[in-house]
C-alpha cells in the first residue's frame, strides 16, 4: 500500500467517526410536564448583513436574572454563535399568558440604540431545544409619510412562543410579535418597558426524527426544485454539446494527424515536421518556478480532496439545517487531516521534476493556501473586534486553531513531504527532451495567455452560474440549501468541463507549436475562480442588499479566499487532464 492510499484511509476513517458523532449530537431530550426546557437567546443584527451580528445581550434588553453562557464548540464559536440563558422561561407543556418576563426604564441613550437598530431591520435568533426560534425586534411605520424623518419607530415588547409536541419530546417552536404591544422609539425621551411573553403548546403526530425536515423543505420546493433541475439540465445540455463537439473536432484532428505522421515516417522524406509533433523534443521540459508550479498541485490536490470529503458528509446528512457549526467543525478537522496529501504530492512532484531544494517546496506548499487565508483572517478579525461583533474570535479559539496547525497540519505535512521524497518515481516521458529549448514562434493575440484564461473559464462557469446564486442567497442571506445531491451533480458537470476544455485548449497550444503548456493548462483551469470572483461583485451590487464595511469586507476578503482555493483546485484539475492527454498522444507517435 503506498503512502497516499494510507492517509486516504486515515483520513476516511476520522471523518467517519467524525461523520457518526455530529449525526448523533443536538438535543434529544426527554421531558416531564413542568420541566424547564433551555432556551438560549444567541445574536441580533442587521437582516441584510448576515456576518455582522452582535451579542443578544449588546442591545439594551432587559434580562430576568443572572445571564449565563452556554459552551460553545469549535465551528459553533467560528459561526458567530454566543449563546446566552434567555430572559423567557418556556416549561413544558406549561402555557402562560401575558407573564411579564421583566421591567425596565430605558434611558434616552437605549432609546436611539433600539431606534437605530430597528432602522436597520435588525433580527434576533434564539434557540429552544437546539431548534432555531428567529424574529424581528421592531418596526417602522412609514404608512402614508414620504419624509424619512416623519417615520415613526416602534420595539416589539410583546412575543407569542407556539410549540408543538410530541409526547414527550418538543417538535417546533415559532415565534410571533404583537404587533399592539410596542414601545414608541420616534423620540428621545425615557420610556417604562414591560417585557412580556404568551406560550401556547399544542400536540402533534410529527415523530422526532422528521422536525428537521421543515428546515430543509424551503429549499426542496417543487418551483425550487424545477430551477435547480432545469438548471441542471441546462449544464447538461452545454456540456454534452460543446463536449460533444470538441471531441468530434480534437478525434478527427487527431486521427489525421496520427496519419499524417505515419505516412511521413514512411515516406522518409527529408520534409520538415509541422505541429505538434514538431516540438516533442521540447514538450516535456520542465516548467519554470517549479517549486512554485509543485506547491500549487499540492495545495490544489488537497482542496480537491478536502471537497470531495465535505460532499461526502453532506450526502449522508451531517449538514442538516441549523446543525450549528458542523460545516466548519468539518472544515478545519478535514483540512487538518489531508494536509499529508499536499506534502505528498508537492514533493513527490517537485523531486520528479528534477528538484533539489524539497524542504523549501515543502514551506511554500504549506503556505501557499494557509498564508493568504491566515493574513485575510487577521484583518477581518480586526474589523469585526472594532465592530464588537460576534464573528470576532475569542483569543482561546485563536489558540485552539493554531495548536491544531501546529500539532496536526504540520506534522502531518512533513510527513507527507518525507513520503513524497523517498517515493523516487521518475516522470514519465515518452519523448526525450533535447539539450536546447526551440524558441516559441510569434502567436496572434488571442493565443496569449489571458484571452485563453478567458476562454477556459467562460464555459465551466456557465455550467454552474445558476446554481451559485442558491449557494450565495445560502451562505450570505437567510435561505437553506439542502439539496447537495443536486450540488454534487453540477460539481462533477464542473470537473468535467473544465478538464475538456483544458486539453482542446492545450492541443491548440500544442499545435501552433507552443510548447511552455505546464503553467498555461493550470492557469487556464484555475480561471473559473476569476468568473466566480468576478460573479461576486455582481451578487453584491445587483442581488444582495448588504451594506456598511464590515459586511463588505468580510464578503470580498472571504470569498477572494473562496475563488483563490478554487482556482488551486481548478487548476490542478485542468493540468492533470492536460498531463494525460499530452502524454497519450505522444506515446502514440514515434519520437526520435
Amino acid at each position: 500500500m503506498n503512502d497516499s492510499t494510507s492517509f486516504l484511509l486515515l483520513a476516511v476513517l476520522v471523518i467517519s467517526c467524525f461523520a457518526t458523532h455530529v449525526r448523533s449530537d443536538g438535543s434529544d431530550h426527554r421531558y416531564k410536564e413542568g420541566d424547564g426546557v433551555p432556551l438560549y437567546a444567541n445574536k441580533v443584527g442587521p437582516f441584510h448583513n448576515p456576518s455582522e451580528t452582535y451579542r443578544y445581550f449588546d442591545l439594551p434588553f432587559c434580562s430576568a436574572g443572572r445571564v449565563k453562557e452556554k459552551k460553545e464548540a469549535l465551528g459553533e464559536v467560528l459561526n458567530g454563535d454566543r449563546l446566552v440563558s434567555a430572559p423567557y422561561k418556556l416549561d413544558f407543556r406549561k402555557e402562560k399568558d401575558s407573564e411579564v418576563a421583566c421591567k425596565k426604564k430605558l434611558s434616552k441613550e437605549e432609546i436611539v440604540q433600539f431606534r437605530n437598530a430597528v432602522k436597520k431591520d435588525y433580527y434576533f435568533q434564539m434557540y429552544y431545544d437546539d431548534l432555531p426560534i428567529w424574529g424581528f425586534i421592531g418596526k417602522v411605520d412609514k404608512e402614508g409619510k414620504t419624509d424619512p424623518s416623519e417615520y415613526r419607530y416602534f420595539l416589539y415588547k410583546h412575543i407569542q412562543f407556539d410549540i408543538l409536541y410530541n409526547k414527550d419530546r418538543v417538535i417546533e417552536i415559532s415565534a410571533r410579535m404583537d404587533p399592539q404591544s410596542v414601545v414608541d422609539l420616534t423620540e428621545d425621551k425615557e420610556v417604562d418597558a414591560d417585557f412580556m411573553y404568551t406560550v401556547k403548546w399544542r400536540e402533534t403526530d410529527t415523530p422526532f426524527e422528521k422536525r428537521m425536515d421543515k428546515y430543509s423543505q424551503s429549499s426542496s420546493l417543487p418551483h425550487h426544485l424545477e430551477i435547480h433541475w432545469f438548471s441542471i439540465i441546462n449544464s447538461c445540455v452545454t456540456v454534452l454539446l460543446l463536449t460533444g463537439f470538441l471531441a468530434t473536432i480534437l478525434m478527427r484532428v487527431l486521427k489525421n494527424d496520427f496519419m499524417k505522421y505515419a505516412q511521413d515516417e514512411e515516406a522518409v522524406d527529408d520534409q520538415e515536421e509541422t505541429g505538434w509533433k514538431y516540438i516533442h523534443g521540447d514538450v516535456f521540459r520542465f516548467p519554470k518556478h517549479k517549486s512554485l508550479f509543485a506547491a500549487a498541485l499540492g495545495s490544489g490536490t488537497q482542496l480537491f480532496t478536502l471537497t470531495v470529503f465535505i460532499f461526502m458528509l453532506a450526502l449522508v446528512g451531517v449538514f442538516y439545517p441549523y446543525n450549528r457549526g458542523a460545516l466548519f467543525t468539518a472544515l478545519v478537522v478535514i483540512y487538518a487531516l489531508t494536509s499529508g496529501i499536499a506534502g505528498y504530492t508537492a514533493t513527490s512532484f517537485y523531486c520528479q521534476l528534477e528538484g533539489t531544494n524539497w524542504v523549501r517546496n515543502l514551506l511554500l506548499t504549506g503556505c501557499l493556501f494557509c498564508g493568504p487565508l491566515f493574513l485575510t483572517f487577521c484583518f477581518l478579525n480586526t474589523v469585526a473586534i472594532a465592530y464588537s461583533a460576534t464573528a470576532a474570535l475569542p483569543f482561546g479559539t485563536i489558540v485552539v486553531i493554531v495548536l491544531i496547525w501546529t500539532l496536526v497540519t504540520s506534522p502531518l505535512l512533513v510527513l507527507g513531504g518525507i513520503a513524497g521524497k523517498n517515493s523516487r518515481a521518475e516522470f514519465q516521458a515518452p519523448c526525450r527532451t533535447t539539450k536546447y529549448p526551440r524558441e516559441v514562434p510569434p502567436l496572434p493575440w488571442y493565443r496569449g495567455t489571458l484571452p485563453q484564461m478567458a476562454m477556459a473559464g467562460f464555459l465551466p462557469f456557465s455550467a454552474i452560474y445558476i446554481e451559485l446564486y442558491y449557494i450565495f442567497a445560502s451562505v450570505w442571506g437567510h435561505r437553506i440549501y439542502t439539496i447537495y445531491s443536486i450540488l454534487f451533480i453540477v460539481f462533477i458537470i464542473l470537473l468535467i468541463v473544465t478538464a475538456f476544455i483544458t486539453v482542446a485548449l492545450t492541443y491548440f497550444q500544442l499545435a501552433a507549436e507552443d510548447h511552455e503548456w505546464w503553467w498555461r493548462s493550470f492557469l487556464c483551469g484555475g480561471s473559473t475562480g476569476l468568473f466566480i470572483y468576478a460573479y461576486c461583485l455582481y451578487y453584491y451590487y445587483a442581488r444582495s442588499d448588504m451594506s456598511g464595511f464590515m459586511q463588505t469586507s468580510f464578503f470580498f476578503g472571504y470569498m477572494a479566499c473562496i475563488c483563490y482555493g478554487f482556482f488551486l483546485m481548478l487548476g490542478t484539475v485542468g493540468f492533470r487532464a492536460a498531463l494525460l492527454f499530452v502524454r497519450h498522444i505522444y506515446r502514440s507517435i514515434k519520437c526520435e
